[in-house]
């Protein structure tokens, strides 16, 4: 399990493979530079011949969300073919990016806008082509914030469109069947868009089960607590069936978090990071290495995750350019900012949550929001509640240029984590029935919504925190009922689980409270034993 890399490894690793990578819908080696596998694509063009196996391999790693290295291959698809004006379908799509993913900047839409312009004045496009350009166009079609949603929701339609009109074009139809899934709200328990896409996509992906997106985008289909289960056939072929594709061979690990599967994670994340750094491909890598922190806190194996934090902090600092690592590009500040608050929020370690140092990140400033938060909870849980003013002020600050920047998911989110704090603020400072009843209109909140893909889940469920309060209140009864529906909302987090346990314990379930310590025993198998917790949990699971 061992898996920190020297900063010397890294530079090696960059000198030895500081190009793009070129993967094919076989095992497929350009210019010498390796095998690489990506997956069975075979999308159909009126383009040259002579470009189709780039073509469908430039596609293959759109599917899996390899961006950079997609857009790379689809350029070099038109200095060999110029009229090829589907490929410009492609660069739009990597210049959009993950579509489940926030805001665009204006940067980007100008970016994807000049392209889709080419794409509709180059060539003869086939009538499915110029399909393809024009419902992309409308992604593009303006960079004003507010009306993003009402261009998804237009993608959506113009994406069913195509796959009307070409009924046997399967291509066609998996792109219909994303766009589906990316207009589902998080606000939304009937799931019926992510219901509708997976109806789609289930059935392809049985006869075609080496395709890239099908595996994928089952994946992000069922990415709900509810669904998720559904998706694990998937999850556990996808790695396989792209295997040199860093965010396939992470993709899995979003199914293994919905469900508890812990170890499937940590494994398959520890590929992720290795590949992501092999291509300089930093903030997938960090997108790895906070979901593999956060599986292994659920383990108790603390040591580990240290050794993943440390690795993570040269390597986001690097990423972000204050550090000398030649190569490094993309910057992950969520990543950045989430696994150190992780490790000291999951281990109750809140004098250390207080000392965490804030980044600036002035287009994603709910990332800076999580160290505002650690801290703030961290330091009236350390019984120093006045230290956490600045700290809930800049929260509010955060939520406001939220709003500003008419992001209407993150400010809520940001506003929860404000509510979250000044509750235990209000609690340390003696409050105790305030404190208790802001915290669970918070967790009230934060259930009607859901986490964002970014993350593999909250810092710390508002919840799960509620259940912690009402033990310290002596309400361990309500205490009871909330570590419970966040354990069956997030099955073997350690926290719930260990919760559980001691409000079982408080309320004369000894049975019950056995039966959470076994379980917390049976995933921390492979644990030492630093965390206090867990040492209690060996011991009354005898």
């Amino acid at each position: 399990m061992k898996r920190l890399i020297t900063v010397c490894c890294i530079c090696l690793g960059l000198a030895l493979a500081n190009s793009p990578a070129w993967a094919q819908t076989e095992q497929h080696d350009h210019a010498g530079k390796g095998a690489i596998k990506a997956g069975t694509v075979n999308f159909e063009t009126s383009c040259n011949p002579a470009v189709k196996a780039d073509f469908n391999l430039a596609v293959a790693e759109l599917h899996s969300f390899w961006f950079p290295e997609a857009r790379s291959i689809f350029e070099s698809v038109l200095k060999r073919d110029p009229t090829c004006a589907i490929a410009y379908w492609g660069i739009g799509l990597t210049y959009w990016g993950n579509p489940f993913a926030g805001q665009r900047s204006p940067q980007t839409i100008a970016l994807g806008k000049a392209a889709l312009d080419k794409g509709l004045a180059t060539g003869t496009p086939t009538a499915r082509e110029k399909g393809f350009l024009t419902a992309v166009a409308g992604l593009f079609s303006s960079a004003d914030v507010t009306t993003q949603r009402a261009r998804v929701v237009a993608y959506e339609g113009a994406t069913e469109l195509v796959a009307s009109q070409n009924l046997t074009d399967m291509e066609a139809r998996i792109f219909w069947a994303l766009a589906i899934a990316q207009t589902a709200l998080p606000t939304d328990k009937t799931f019926a868009q992510n219901l509708r896409a997976a109806e789609i996509l289930e059935p392809l992906y049985k006869k075609n089960p080496n395709h890239p997106g099908l595996a994928h985008y089952i994946i992000h289909s069922y990415d709900v607590p509810a669904l998720a289960a559904k998706a694990l056939p998937a999850a556990r072929a996808y790695a396989d069936i792209a295997p040199s594709v860093p965010h396939a061979l992470h993709m899995p690990s979003h199914t293994f978090t919905r469900v508890g599967a812990w170890k499937e994670s940590v494994a398959t994340n520890i590929k992720s990071a290795a590949e992501a750094e092999k291509t300089g491909g930093y903030s997938e890598g960090m997108h790895a290495m906070d979901y593999e922190t956060y599986a292994y806190l659920q383990m108790g194996m603390d040591k580990e995750a240290k050794a993943v934090l440390d690795h993570a902090m040269v390597v986001g600092a690097a990423a972000a350019g204050t550090a000398p690592v030649p190569g490094a590009t993309g910057s992950n500040t969520f990543a950045f900012a989430a696994i150190p608050a992780r490790y000291a929020m999951e281990r109750g370690q809140w004098a250390d949550a207080m000392m965490l140092k804030p980044t600036p990140a002035p287009n994603t400033p709910y990332t800076e929001a999580i160290t505002h938060f650690a801290r703030a909870v961290g330091a009236a849980r350390a019984g120093k509640p006045a230290e956490a003013a600045a700290d809930i002020a800049r929260l509010a600050a955060i939520r406001d240029r939220e709003i500003e920047m008419k992001d209407a998911y993150w400010t809520e989110q940001v506003d929860i984590q404000r509510r979250v704090a000044e509750a235990w603020v209000m609690y340390a400072q003696g409050q105790k029935a305030e404190g208790i009843a802001a915290l669970t209109a918070a967790a009230d909140a934060e259930d009607k919504t859901d986490k964002s893909a970014v993350t593999p889940g909250p810092l710390a469920p508002a919840r799960e925190l509620l259940g912690f309060m009402l033990l310290e209140a002596n309400r361990p009864k309500e205490a009871l009922v909330a570590f419970e529906a966040v354990a069956k909302k997030e099955p073997n987090r350690f926290l719930a689980l260990y919760g559980a346990g001691q409000a079982a314990e408080a309320t004369k379930q000894k049975s019950k409270a056995k039966a959470y310590y076994k379980q917390i025993v049976e995933i921390c198998e492979d644990a030492g034993t630093e965390r206090p917790e867990l040492q209690y949990a060996r011991k009354a699971a005898r």
